[in-house]
Formats: C-alpha cells, structure tokens, sequence
C-alpha cells in the first residue's frame, strides 16, 4: 500500500503584477518584419522639447514604484539605441527615448511552477523545530519563456509549512564575464563538434585559467588567413556562443531574494532557462542544474552560489548535458561526483563525474515501468541522504500524458543498485490537477526535516503546493519484503 500525503494547504500562483524591464526594438518579435527602430528613433527626436518633457514625467510617475531603478534602465537603454548621445540626469531625453525602446516583461504573467528546496543560509530568529528554506520556482510568461525565481518558507516546529509573502519590485541581476579553464573549454568544443584548427589555434593562445572575455579577443587576434578561410565564420560563432554560456549573475545587497529573477543570458538560453534542481553541496555552497532552452535544443546547465545574490553558471559536458533532467547528488560518494540523469528520455539512471562538469555515460537504474509511469520515469531533484540509503522522489508518466510522482530507494555506498521503490505513484494528479498543462503534478527537489519529507510541487504547471510524508511510513513501504523482491526480480530481468 503507498503512503499517503498530507496536503500542507498553502501554494504559490502567479503575480502578473511582478514585472521586470527589457529593451524593446519595434517589429524585433514579429517573424519576417524588419526593425523599425530607425523611423521611431526619428520620429521621437523630432518632437517638441514639452511632449519629451510630458512623456518622461508620465513614465517617472506610472512605472517609478515598479522599477527600483527606472531611470538608470531607462538611459542604459537610450544609449544602447544612441550610442552617440550624452544623457545627463537631469536631462528627459534620455528617459523619453529609453522608454520608447522599453518594455514591461511579466516574468510569472502564466504560471509558477516545478519547484525545489534547500535550507536557506540563514538560519537565524527561529523558534526550537523550526527550519528556513529557500525555494526555486520556474516563472512562466509570454510566448512560454521560462525564468529562475525564489521565495522563502519556513517548516515547522511539527508538520506545518508557512511560504513568506514574496517582495517587490523584482531585481536583475549584473551580467560578469564566466571563468573558463582550458581543459574544460576543449571539452565544451568537443563536445560542441567544433575543434578545427581555428579552435586549436584560439585554445593555443589561453592562460590555463581565464574569462569568457579573453576568448573573444583570442579570436580577434587570430591571423587573416584562419580568418578567412571557408568554414571560419561558423567556427567563429560557435567558439562565441560556447564561451558566453558561462557568466557571473549578480544581485544588488538591498534586493530580497523574492525580488531576484534569474532571465536568459546566453544564446542558448534564449528561449527560456527552467527546472533549478538545487542542492545544498557540502557545507557552504549549494549548486543546481537546470534546463537551458535556445528554441531548437535543449542542454544542462550548472549553477553555483554560496549566499543567493551571486551566481555562476558553468557549462557541462558529456551525454547528459545535451539533455534535461540531472539532479546532483548532495556530496560525492567515494573520490566521485554523482548525478541521476535519464538521456534517452525515458529511463531513470546513474551518472558519474570528477570535478562535477564533464559527465560520465549512465548506468541504467529503473529497468522496468509499471502502467503509470509506461511512458517514462526520472527523478523529480537530488537524492536525499538516510541512514538506510539514498531517497529518491521520481516522476512517472503514463496514460494521457498524465504526470505522477514516486519514490525509489539506492544503497548508500553504491547507488547502483535500487533497495525498493513504490508500486503506485506517492502523489498522482487527479481532478484538481487542471490548468496550463492539464494532469500533471511534478517537482524539481524535497528536503528532510524532522523525519518529515517535505515535497514542494506543481499542479499542473500553473501554481505550486506543498505535500509531506513521514520518513518512517515511506522507509516502511520501501524496503517492504514484497517490493524489496519485486526489486530484485527487476535486476535479474534488466
């Protein structure tokens, strides 16, 4: 019998209202129009000194409370547009002609959903049992783009959950250049298909360890002749759209980490960045995958952070990083990294690396689906560590698409081999499981505390809730006589 869940009766839905500013360019997001930049650019500037004045206290007035930093936004944007022309404070050209070339974006306009869990680094004014968390959320706006946002819980004391309102105004991060190491950009290439000689010749001209800038300039300073040959310019670009997928995020001390949203960066990200499956990695730094998404391909991304405000995010490499879905293991297991990865898109399996960034082929670990997960089955985020083994919340996915979770057990010393795992779903999507994507309930990371499991969740890709179980009624389940030999008739067939 599969325990049962208690709903916590708390969620998460979307704000409309939290919104972010972008640069904007007339007819950039209208398939086969071109930019019309040039003729709003003319006809702005040919407006009488009262009309710039009147849209620049109109924009100060409606936009001000929602943009902890309008003006400054505003003028970056004008000089990105004009780059020939001064834009003093005091001056309302520039803040008419930024916000012409300005849009509000409302990263969450559709949904939060798919969220993860660990404990927040404060930990500071709580009562006995209780416990501060930090939770991922994928925000869902315009045309399906997916941002990172957080919010803050705190557990307890008992089996209660209680969700922190979230601040604003939302907060961008400082975009930095990443730092690269020149075995690890070999790989990237590599794994990229592209080392020809201009690559080698780029590589040849790195310091072992370097910024994404120094990249760009090596390539600057290749000969005409590499330059100009055939193939040079894909190379080129491809040798540029590597090196910028790694960068620094940097958030300003006075945001709260509910105003902080995570927003496409790299190329590859442009389409949307989904999916943080955070870890706590030791004792004072914690690390997440998640899904970048380019709007052909998808690739695995790791992001690195020790307080929440500033973030690195690292390229992967090997097979799983071309896929979604690797959940890291919170410390290694012998002198390895490990990660649960799935990148034929349907089995659950095991991943191992040496430094957390190029990964292993997989070792298959759930060979067979019972009916509500015959479609595929994956984790849903990083094991978490029990003194009986490795617990592991998954998601399977059966009849009409229908998104369900489960539980799976792997021995601590070696995660190869399954202990049990649950013959139904722990928490199967049922008629309140409607909305942007019907039948579904999905999570991207739970925690322990208090032998309690706690299991942040999505409902229907729409809004999040939050469902626990005791550790003991789980373990009980799970290392049952009856599906400790279902398990072992699994392997025997596997």
């Amino acid at each position: 019998m599969t325990p049962e869940l208690a709903d916590a009766g708390v969620e998460v839905c979307a704000d409309p209202a939290r919104v972010i500013l972008r640069l904007f360019l007339p007819g950039e997001a209208t398939p086969g129009s071109p930019s019309r930049t040039q003729g709003v650019l003319e006809r702005l500037l040919a407006l009488p000194p009262g009309e710039l004045s009147a849209i620049a206290a109109d924009v100060r007035e409606r936009y001000g409370t929602r943009h902890p930093y309008l003006e400054d936004d505003l003028r970056r944007h004008a000089r990105t547009i004009r780059p020939d022309l001064d834009f003093p404070p005091d001056d309302n050209l520039g803040i008419a002609l930024g916000a012409v070339f300005s849009a509000e974006v409302a990263p969450e306009g559709a949904c939060v959903c798919n969220p993860s869990v660990v404990a927040h680094p404060d930990q500071s004014a709580l009562l006995a049992g209780q416990l501060r968390v930090v939770v991922s959320l994928r925000l869902i706006g315009e045309g399906h783009r997916s941002s990172i946002g957080f919010c803050e819980a705190v557990i307890g004391p008992g089996r209660t959950w209680v969700f922190a309102e979230r601040a604003a105004p939302l907060h961008l991060a400082r975009i930095d250049e990443g730092l690269w190491d020149r075995a690890h950009l070999l790989r990237a290439l590599e794994h990229r298909g592209s080392t020809d000689e201009l690559a080698r010749t780029v590589l040849q001209a790195l310091p072992e360890q370097f910024g994404s800038g120094a990249i760009e300039r090596a390539v600057q300073n290749l000969s005409p002749d590499l330059l100009h040959h055939a193939q040079a310019r894909g190379e080129q670009e491809a040798i540029r759209v590597v090196a910028g997928s790694a960068y620094r995020a940097t958030f300003s001390r006075a945001s709260a980490l509910s105003q902080r949203v995570l927003v496409p960066v790299a190329d590859e990200e442009a389409h949307g960045i989904e999916d943080l499956r955070l870890v706590r990695f030791g004792a004072g730094e914690y690390r997440g995958t998640y899904t970048a998404y380019d709007g052909h391909s998808i690739a695995t991304r790791l992001l690195v952070t020790a307080d929440f405000r500033s973030f690195a995010v690292h390229r992967l490499t090997g097979r799983c990083a071309g896929t979604k879905g690797l959940a890291l293991f919170p410390r290694p297991v012998g002198a390895a990294h490990l990660a649960l990865a799935r990148s034929d898109g349907e089995t659950l399996a095991l991943t191992t690396s040496a430094d957390g960034l190029d990964w292993s082929e997989e070792v298959p670990l759930h060979y067979k689906r019972r009916s509500w997960e015959i479609v595929q089955s994956g984790t849903c985020g990083p094991p978490m560590e029990t003194e009986a083994g490795w617990l592991v919340i998954t998601h399977g996915v059966g009849a009409m698409r229908a998104y369900g979770l489960g539980a799976l057990l792997l021995d601590l010393e070696d995660p190869t081999k399954v202990l049990g795992s649950l013959d139904g779903p722990l928490l199967p999507p049922d008629d309140a499981s409607m909305g942007y994507v019907p039948n579904v309930v999905y999570s991207c990371g739970s925690i322990l505390h208090d032998d309690i499991v706690w299991i942040p969740y999505a409902v229907a890709d729409q809004r999040t809730r939050v469902a626990s179980v005791p550790l003991s009624e789980l373990m009980a389940r799970l290392l049952s006589p009856q599906v400790r030999q279902h398990e072992r008739e699994e392997v025997l067939d596997g």
